[in-house]
């Protein structure tokens, strides 16, 4: 093995070796001690949400911060060269005062609060609990005060069901009843993780892809692999889950780029999430899936990934490499590039066309958004035509990249797309805004959270503002080549301050999305001069061709 040195979150070498997934990992956990309370006299003692405890400017913890026990309790676990968490008593101590701070900050019903106070949200609760049950059992605790924590939250979890279809919540609270049977060993929460599990398999596309509020992310899809791969494994006699878990993981493999990188804006939720764990669990069985591992490792280690060190977001990835680790399976096939082909998801409205050196990925669904790919490299990555339109005193930005209903016409040398755009919905938190939601988080949220909460998801993530103002994109292929051209009609160019087309436009309220990646040094493509001799309600028409 050669030797490596910590860089930040940088590795200093660029090859997927066997403990890749554990290097990438443990870079992160000084990051990760340092948004925890670490002081054993504070009052927040073990608290992972730094802004709470630290700088004071929130008035209550976020449940999921409480996630970060896990990847310091696998930390702690780890025999890897050069981890100096190994086995320390000070890190042990760290995790049992971060499991002792999620029961004393919950609920009395064992629920916690996400991003308001009173929200009582499932997705946090969910993945708290897994990372409680897991660092418990991994540090060797015992204590029955937060075993009963654990099951009060389990029994709020089997009762609840939140609003909006979220795939990933659903797949880590049915393991995490899973496991939280299994360790206290009682049959008490198998009736709703087998609810769970049926809801959850109802949700997937006979696409292969699982739900995640309207459409289908790569990112997320890969986290609800690895849980329901974790809990293939923990029940083997369910053959309904290793054939949803085979279909998921076949499209996932189809799914990655050239470059090896993986996700982006093409998904529902434009993330680029990866979990490799579920793949090391499935390639005992399916070897194609460590081949995929091992391309998306190799990117990462190269640097063409993603930054993934957002506070709110750094534990997922952590403890999911670490699990990578400790399951690799150490046979592994050579990653192999695609063949020509063309893969068609129609439910998903995303395309995959492989043809004369060229990959496209490209979401028909959301407006035609693409990345395009000519012998391994990036060329482009286009998130379609944004404008920036004068509104009274202010301006508001329109968009062709939400799924909006779009008519959309594939062929074998050409996609149209068609529809209009959509308002963003960019709406910053001011002043009066934040104390009516502190109002009615107070007042409503204590008797309908869930009402509230689908509410906002309506407001922030699903709804669609749709505008007067026409697009269309057209991808032909032709003599070796592709041209993609953009037409937009009825629009007043006089109220038009800005046009673009983006490399990373997102314009949905996903927690996950918006991370910095090094597709994005593409840039974005300024139109603004070519609509400056236009008349209001003129035809703007961008042309581009590829060889």
């Amino acid at each position: 093995m050669c030797a490596r040195s910590f860089q930040g979150d940088v590795l200093t070498d660029g090859d997927a070796h066997a403990d890749g997934w554990a290097r990438q990992a443990l870079a992160r956990i000084p990051k990760i001690l340092t948004l925890m309370d670490r002081n054993p006299h504070s009052p927040t003692y073990g608290c992972c949400d730094r802004a709470y405890w630290h700088y004071r400017i929130i008035d209550f913890p976020s449940g999921m911060s409480q996630e970060l026990v896990w990847p310091l309790a696998l930390a702690w676990d780890t025999a890897v060269q050069g981890n100096v968490w190994h086995r320390s008593p000070a890190v042990r101590s760290w995790v049992e005062a971060g499991i002792e701070f999620a029961r004393s900050s919950s609920h009395r019903n064992g629920a916690c609060d996400d991003y308001f106070p009173f929200e009582q949200a499932a997705g946090a609760a969910a993945f708290s609990l897994l990372a409680c049950i897991e660092s418990y059992q991994l540090v060797g605790l015992d204590d029955e005060r937060l075993t009963d924590f654990f099951s009060r939250r389990a029994d709020w979890l089997a009762s609840h069901r939140e609003s909006g279809k979220l795939a990933n919540h659903l797949a880590v609270a049915a393991l995490a009843l899973c496991r939280l049977g299994a360790v206290l060993g009682t049959r008490r929460w198998d009736g709703a993780r087998d609810e769970l599990l049926r809801t959850l398999l109802s949700w997937q596309h006979d696409e292969g892809w699982f739900a995640e509020y309207d459409g289908f992310d790569p990112g997320y899809h890969t986290l609800t692999i690895s849980s329901l791969a974790r809990i293939q494994q923990l029940l083997p006699d369910r053959d309904d889950l290793r054939q949803a878990v085979e279909r998921a993981v076949r499209l996932a493999i189809e799914l990655v780029h050239p470059d090896g990188s993986w996700g982006g804006e093409v998904g529902s939720r434009d993330t680029f999430n990866y979990f490799p764990h579920g793949f090391e669990l499935v390639g005992r069985w399916m070897p194609q899936a460590l081949a995929l591992n091992d391309r998306v490792l190799g990117a990462v280690n190269r640097g063409v990934g993603p930054c993934i060190a957002d506070d709110r977001i750094i534990g997922h990835h952590a403890w999911n490499q670490l699990l990578a680790f400790r399951d690799r399976v150490a046979e592994r096939p050579a990653p192999s590039p695609h063949p020509e082909g063309r893969l068609w998801l129609e439910g998903a409205g995303v395309l995959v066309d492989r043809r004369g050196g060229f990959e496209l990925f490209a979401a028909p669904g959301k407006g035609g958004v693409f990345k395009l790919f000519k012998d391994r490299e990036l060329v482009v990555s286009d998130t379609q035509v944004s404008l920036r339109v004068q509104d009274g005193g202010g301006s508001r930005t329109a968009v062709a990249h939400l799924r909006s209903g779009h008519q959309v016409q594939v062929e074998e040398d050409l996609v149209e797309v068609r529809g209009r755009f959509s308002w963003a919905n960019l709406t910053g938190m001011t002043t009066p805004r934040l104390l009516l939601l502190r109002a009615v988080m107070l007042m409503g949220g204590r008797l309908c959270p869930d009402l509230i909460r689908r509410v906002l998801q309506r407001w922030l993530i699903t709804g669609r503002r749709r505008t007067a103002y026409e697009f269309e994109r057209i991808f032909r292929w032709e003599d070796g080549g592709i041209t993609v051209t953009d037409s937009v009609r009825g629009v007043p160019w006089s109220k038009v301050r800005g046009v673009a087309i983006g490399c990373d436009q997102t314009s949905t309220a996903t927690v996950m999305s918006r991370f910095y990646h090094p597709h994005q040094l593409h840039g974005w493509m300024d139109l603004t001069p070519r609509t400056r001799d236009l008349d209001d309600g003129e035809e703007l028409t961008i042309g581009r061709r590829y060889e």
